[in-house]
């Protein structure tokens, strides 16, 4: 559950630490809402499209008959061909924009219930998920789904674009309704910040530029919203964790031959930031010895930081190898059990008992649905016994680990708090898990 990024690094800030800070967005909402359309627009009016990508867009629109005054700007984030050939989202798409204050990674995901798969990822390390609302449909089960999942995995802002609101005959009476609804579904999900903005993609109501059409509305623009919030939280100022990938020794030839001691343990910097002579841990032998010399590829360097992979020599020959967890501070605990919320994503019921694959940073370990405690129901936004978990539900259950891992709360750590359930037989995800997560209601 990670973004990728081009000229962007995870910590928050641009390429080599200075320059805008880094906002990530994820859109959710439902079959229609107009998200690619809300998030060409954004591109559009922002001016982060290239002339000749308009141009290309501006044709294809021109051939399809299109009679909108610009292009039709959806076009320009459904990229893979069957997401044009049939109008609709499958995929995450990332598209990358800024300002003149900030830059943005905007994950635009699908609204159809089969894809929710995708919605988590987009939404898992999302700074701001901006979820679409038809006006003309007010608020689905769709878009409580979209909130609870917001709501589960902390997001940290939430806004809704009440779309389309051009299309409505009493525009201010829906959007007073629409809030009103959504008041009462942040109290239940326990969601702290909920912004909405009446919004027209089509024409870019309120979107860049405030509109002359809702006089009623007084508030920010979607995109001043936008520039307001915080930057997303700074993976270096967390405590240093750095899931063990592989152990280096000379006889692999990654290293100078002549460094015969050589032993060396590589992986990516999930947070925090390493420096020779810092102490460090192994989570579960709780073994500790320093840091004597951080390997970036070739070369050797004195500090690394969270986004970094690195290879750490230590002090002492630890006996850590692959999924193994390097931390510094407290050690996290290894635990052979736990209580987790999963968002099931897989068309296999889940049962009680089940036997299923976990994978926990670079572990994976065998693992059994010891018990299904609850689950969550999205038309009521009840808590309900669980007997079974069914496609999309978010199910909070317990489980038991062939192997200790290293497990953090999620409300502490996204990443040391999260992981993924896999199917052992066909090795597909089953679901995205939570530990020690609430089911909000």
């Amino acid at each position: 559950m990670s973004t990728a990024s081009l000229l962007l690094d995870p910590t928050g800030s641009a390429e080599g630490g200075s320059g805008p800070t880094l906002l990530r967005i994820a859109t959710a909402g439902s079959v229609d809402d107009g998200k690619s359309t809300l998030i060409g627009r954004l591109l559009h009016d922002t001016k982060s499209v290239l002339a000749d990508q308009l141009a290309s867009v501006e044709a294809a629109s021109r051939q399809r008959g299109w009679k909108g005054e610009l292009a039709d700007l959806a076009l320009l984030t459904d990229g893979l061909r069957a997401e044009r050939e049939q109008g609709i989202t499958i995929d995450v798409a990332y598209r990358y924009f800024a300002t003149a204050t900030r830059s943005y990674v905007l994950a635009d995901t699908p609204g159809h219930v089969q894809y929710t798969r995708n919605t988590v990822t987009g939404a898992s390390t999302a700074d701001v998920v901006t979820v679409l609302v038809d006006a003309r449909n007010g608020v689905v089960e769709q878009t409580r789904r979209h909130l609870a999942i917001a709501g589960l995995l902390r997001v940290p802002h939430l806004v809704v674009a009440l779309n389309k609101i051009d299309l409505v005959e009493n525009p201010q009476q829906v959007h007073e309704e629409v809030v009103s609804q959504l008041e009462e579904i942040a109290r239940t999900l326990s969601i702290a910040d909920l912004r909405v903005v009446p919004v027209s993609a089509l024409h870019g109501d309120n979107v860049v530029t405030p509109s002359e059409k809702t006089p009623w509305y007084t508030g920010p623009t979607l995109l001043d919203l936008l520039e307001s919030f915080p930057g997303g939280q700074d993976l270096r100022e967390g405590p240093f964790r750095l899931p063990v990938q592989l152990v280096i020794r000379p006889q692999q030839g990654a290293v100078d031959p002549a460094h015969v001691d050589y032993r060396g343990y590589a992986g990516l910097i999930t947070s925090g930031s390493i420096a020779v002579g810092d102490e460090v841990g192994v989570a579960g032998s709780g073994r500790r010895t320093r840091v004597v010399g951080i390997d970036r590829g070739p070369e050797s360097v004195d500090r690394a930081e969270a986004g970094i992979a690195v290879t750490l020599r230590l002090a002492d020959d630890l006996d850590a190898s692959r999924g193994d967890l390097i931390a510094g501070g407290d050690l996290p605990v290894t635990a052979e059990s736990t209580t987790a919320v999963l968002c099931w994503l897989a068309e296999k019921p889940l049962v009680p008992g089940a036997r299923v694959l976990v994978k926990h940073g670079t572990s994976t370990v065998q693992a059994r649905v010891t018990a299904l405690l609850e689950k969550l129901d999205i038309a009521a936004l009840e808590r309900v016994p669980a007997e079974q978990g069914e496609l999309n539900d978010l199910v909070r259950v317990e489980l038991a680990f062939a192997q200790p891992l290293p497990l953090e709360p999620y409300g502490a750590s996204r990443e040391g708090g999260s992981f993924i359930v896999i199917d052992p037989q066909s090795g597909t995800t089953l679901a995205a898990g939570m530990v020690g997560a609430e089911l909000r209601a």
